[in-house]
Formats: C-alpha cells, structure tokens, sequence
C-alpha cells in the first residue's frame, strides 16, 4: 500500500527535524573547539583589517556543521511554515538545555581513581578529569547567548523567509532561502558574541569579531545555494509537484508575524 499524503507529510517532517535536532546539538558540542580556517586549508592568516584590530578566521568548529541547519531550517519553512520552525526550534533549544544539564551533572561526578590520572601514547600523564571539564565546561554566558541566538535567528529566519514569499511567490527560492540566512546569521553573529563576551572585550573589538564569524557565514550561504534547490526538488519528487505547492502554499498562509 502506498502511503497517502499525510503520512508522507509526517515522514518528512519527522525525517527533517531529526538532522536539526541532531545537527544542533552536534554543533553546540563540537562549538567548544577554536580551529583556524584559513590554516586548516593550508592558507596563511586573513590579517584583515577590522575596525583597526587585525583578524583572522578563527572559529569555533561548530560552524561546519551550522550550513546544514541553516538549509533544513529553509526546507521546514517552506513545508511547514512558521507553525513548523517554531516547533522543531523549541523543542531543539530544550534539548540543548537538557544536554548541557546532563553535562553539568556528569562534570560533578567523582571520577575513578585508575581513570583520573590516564597514561598518554608517549607515557606522560594525562588529568582526564581536568580535560572533561575543560571541554564540556562552556560558561553560563556562552550557553545563555548560544541558545537566545538560536531562537532569536531561527524566528528572524522564518519572518524574513515568508516575507520573501509572499513577495515573489514560487519563483525564486534562492532569493527567500539565501537572503533570510544572511539576515538571520547577522542577528544570530552579534547576539551570541554580545550576551557570552560583553565587559570582556572592549566593544569596537567584539564588534570585529562579529564580522570576522559573519564573513565566513555570508560567503558559506551563498555557496550552498545550489543545495537548497537539491532538497527542494527532491521533496517535490517525494510529494508530488502538485502537493507540494499546495503545502507550500498553506505553509506561507499559517506564517504571520514574527512570533
């Protein structure tokens, strides 16, 4: 028996949120690590020149796996609206909490006598304790201004997405996909660095800082572009051209104002 529209819809959703969720997480996990870009590609240090402070493209690693957030945020909007982003969002940003919760807790066990002091390869100690918390010990103010950028560049991302739309209709998906990452990744930039760092820079170089993230986000949007169309076309195929645009045209109607 082939499954009806319905179940398919269900199956899609179910599908998508889960690499969301998934990759949300991962990326605040992962975040905790400080890589440099341009020598991970073997490049020499950007030295731009921000604001008078010279910066380079050190990031957290979070960032190579946010893209995919970002594209299966514009598939969710185009499916299911605002209704279906705030959904999958919320429940996204519990779960973070949650998880930091759950570290928070495993960070106060005691550890094992044989485990806390563990012998490297080249036979030096090793203070596994010390590296667990340093690790998974991000401060409260990171974890605080991560997860209000989160919600606050997700609701951006939906308004600005459905404003789009209902401007140029089907037609121009790159418009309303790239254009509402752009604006929502400048919110999410400035917001995350301001609430984890404000009072421990000095503003003009926190400011740089936002810029330096946001270049890299700016260029990494427009880039995946092309795989916003993969996506698309492959849920068109999955539902039926038809349904889709039906779907996608209720999910436009049921995506008023910002919250």
């Amino acid at each position: 028996m082939h499954p009806t529209l319905e179940q398919k819809k269900h199956r899609l959703f179910l599908v998508l949120s889960g690499i969301f969720i998934t990759n949300s997480l991962l990326a605040e996990m992962i975040g905790v690590k400080i890589f440099s870009f341009e020598q991970s590609l073997g490049l020499h240090p950007a030295n731009l020149n921000i604001l008078g402070f010279t910066m380079d493209f050190n990031l957290t690693a979070g960032v190579l796996i946010w893209p995919v957030v970002f594209i299966t945020t514009d598939l969710i909007n185009e499916y299911f609206g605002k209704p279906g982003v705030k959904r999958i969002s919320y429940l996204t940003a519990g779960l973070i909490a949650y998880a930091f919760l759950i570290i928070f807790i495993a960070m106060r066990l005691h550890p094992a006598d044989f485990w806390h002091y563990t012998k490297s390869p080249d036979g030096t100690s090793v203070d596994m304790e010390f590296a667990f918390s340093k690790i998974f010990g991000q401060g409260q103010r990171i974890i605080i201004g991560s997860l209000t950028a989160f919600i606050i560049g997700q609701l951006t991302d939906v308004y600005i997405f459905q404003k789009l739309k209902k401007v140029t209709g089907n037609k121009y998906l790159w418009l309303r996909s790239t254009g509402s990452t752009l604006i929502s990744q400048l919110v999410d930039s400035f917001v995350v660095l301001f609430i984890a760092f404000y009072g421990q820079f000095e503003t003009k170089y926190l400011i740089a800082m936002c810029f330096t993230n946001y270049i890299y986000k700016f260029i990494v949007a427009i880039v995946l572009t092309p795989v916003i169309y993969v996506g698309h076309s492959t849920i068109d195929k999955y539902l039926g051209k038809e349904h889709a645009e039906k779907i996608s045209a209720e999910a436009t109607e049921s995506s008023k104002g910002f919250f």
